[in-house]
């Protein structure tokens, strides 16, 4: 398993356009242009403040999930301001740093590996969402699904994580992950 984030590269666009205008079925845009363009909405050059500060916050977060995807608690947990809010929506949120440690904890004592894959990470301002599929491994099963996460930093520390995802394609992905590792086992006793 890769212990990084990853995304597409895309080279950055001199212009802000209509997403819905450059997005493709696959998991990501495809062009190598240096400006994607859409007739439909075109926005003025990225110069503001805000959009810049914004590229800081898409660093902190990238810089989160690669601490998580390298298992590394202590990292992850030094990015998170101390009144950070967590939260795996339609479970219980987590206020506050020690809280949020208690869960990362929990992560860190049963995960083997994890691995987010960024299909789509957009920053506004001080707001950060990201697409992608997570990967958890917890001994020999490796379970895949789809993540939808909110982030807000806030002087340069995550004040809120969000993630949202289907419960059935989470299931899904444990179902497959625990199957190919029983599949593995009995592989491996008919070679004895």
């Amino acid at each position: 398993m890769r212990n990084t984030v990853t995304e597409p590269t895309v080279p950055p666009s001199p212009s802000v356009t209509n997403p819905a205008a450059t997005d493709t079925a696959d998991s990501g845009p495809t062009s190598t242009s240096p400006a994607v363009t859409s007739s439909a909405v075109t926005s003025p050059a990225v110069t503001s403040p805000a959009v810049t500060h914004g590229t800081d916050s898409v660093a902190t977060v990238k810089s989160f999930l690669d601490a998580l995807s390298r298992l590394d608690t202590d990292a992850a947990l030094a990015l998170l301001a101390e009144d950070v809010v967590y939260q795996n929506v339609s479970l219980p949120k987590a206020h506050g740093k020690p809280a949020v440690a208690k869960q990362l904890a929990l992560f860190g004592r049963y995960c083997t590996g994890f691995e987010a894959i960024n299909h789509r990470i957009v920053g506004d301002g001080d707001t950060v969402l990201t697409e992608r599929t997570d990967i958890i491994e917890i001994g020999r099963v490796r379970s895949e699904f789809w993540v939808c996460g909110t982030f807000e930093v806030r002087d340069g520390k995550i004040v809120l994580w969000r993630d949202y995802f289907d419960w059935a394609n989470f299931l899904a992905g444990a179902a497959k992950g625990a199957g190919r590792a029983v599949a593995g086992l009995v592989k491996g006793l008919r070679r004895r």
